[in-house]
């Protein structure tokens, strides 16, 4: 695909509503309509050469999915189908939802899981996103002093939440937007 893809998974909506305002913010003619996890094939994924995936937090920073309690499949499913794919070659923004008042000791701590997985299997991962501006105590997902992705407290900060993703989309565009001119 000569598109940014665009995948989710979502326990009770936020993530695909969050997917939905990036996909209309890069237009169409940028990005493909998200898909969801649990309705989305290997093939579609690997179609695309420059994708951002977006999750939930689960749990103690565990990967949704049934054995964490949903009720229809989410990332933990389709990982699972899409192990050992080779992802060299792609290159991949994260973005995750958590709530730092209510789990300020594991604030958005899932999304470092898909992180290592996609950087495991030899994606390009671009678009840490600073700390700045949130409150909590601890999270995984920081590495290096910044979060492995663009992180949204949409129940505590919903006022940052559209700032946030634009300014995170100008700050990831031109490296996605690279990948499909390779």
């Amino acid at each position: 695909m000569n598109k940014i893809g665009i995948f989710y998974g979502t326990e009770q909506g936020m993530t695909e509503m969050m997917a939905q305002v990036m996909y209309r913010v890069l237009g169409d003619d940028v990005a493909s309509e998200p898909i969801n996890v649990n309705r989305a094939s290997v093939a579609q994924l690997l179609s695309y050469k420059a994708l951002i995936l977006g999750m939930p937090s689960y749990g103690v920073g565990e990967i949704p999915g049934r054995t964490t309690g949903s009720e229809e499949g989410n990332w933990e499913e389709f990982l699972f189908r899409l192990d050992e794919a080779d992802l060299s070659g792609k290159r991949i923004a994260l973005f995750g939802l958590g709530n730092q008042q209510k789990y300020y000791d594991r604030f958005a701590g899932s999304l470092i899981h898909l992180y290592h997985y996609v950087a495991g299997y030899g994606a390009e991962v671009v678009g840490a996103w600073s700390t700045d501006g949130y409150h909590f105590t601890y999270s995984n997902s920081v590495v290096d002093g910044k979060f492995v992705g663009l992180v949204l407290d949409h129940h505590n900060q919903p006022e940052l939440t559209k700032s946030r993703i634009l300014d995170w989309l100008d700050q990831i565009k031109p490296a996605l937007l690279e990948k499909l001119d390779c």
